[in-house]
């Protein structure tokens, strides 16, 4: 009986924690979103107030990377055809942050044990991000397209204008900009609620 109990609350544990962490069921406004994922409006608000980028701009980048999926991964590579060989890229979690980047990110931050498959972690992440191309690059932390632009071509790629020989890419980035606008109205209509419940929460 007592191994049967064991076995029962580990499947408990186990299905509570992929509920936890599977996406929004409403991906498409935010202001679900955040009621729906307890803690993320509170992690949202502290990248907001730790890297001066307003919210609705890195959430528009997260919906494109990942569709808010915590092990989102690129797809595989194939050789011939067939046989998998890796993956595209490095890219993983909420923000599809590459190893490279990320380390970067960890030691600039000190933010040592930060995890790409962690909400909280990968929205301060890509508010780092979008301050360091404010200061690299001059765009401006409330611009989602050219953000996700230099998102997707590095800092580097954006200087020499790689993106203007991916038309696709730029299609991708004028969509990322229409839904940080969309966002960023369905959030001003709820950011007053979703405030007041947090605090209730802790009173």
């Amino acid at each position: 009986m007592k191994k049967a109990g064991l076995g029962l609350a580990a499947a408990l544990t186990l299905m509570l924690t992929g509920c936890a962490s599977a996406p929004p069921s409403n991906p498409e406004n935010l202001c679900d979103i955040f009621r729906e994922k307890k803690g993320w409006h509170e992690d949202a608000l502290a990248m907001e107030k730790r890297w001066k980028v307003p919210v609705h701009v890195p959430m528009a980048m997260m919906y494109q990377e990942s569709m808010f999926r915590h092990d989102a991964r690129p797809p595989k590579k194939y050789v011939l055809g067939f046989i998998p060989w890796g993956r595209v890229s490095s890219a993983y979690g909420y923000s599809q942050a590459l190893d490279g980047t990320w380390a970067e990110y960890k030691k600039s931050t000190g933010h040592t044990f930060a995890e790409r498959d962690d909400y909280g972690d990968a929205m301060d992440f890509m508010g780092w991000y979008i301050r360091r191309t404010n200061k690299i690059n001059k765009v401006s932390v409330t611009d989602a397209k050219a953000g996700y632009l230099n998102y997707h071509e590095g800092w580097g790629g954006y200087r020499k204008k790689t993106y203007l020989r991916k038309s696709w890419l730029v299609g991708v980035a004028n969509k990322v900009g229409k839904r940080s606008n969309t966002y960023r109205a369905q959030y001003q209509s709820c950011k007053g609620s979703l405030s007041n419940s947090f605090w209730r929460r802790i009173f």
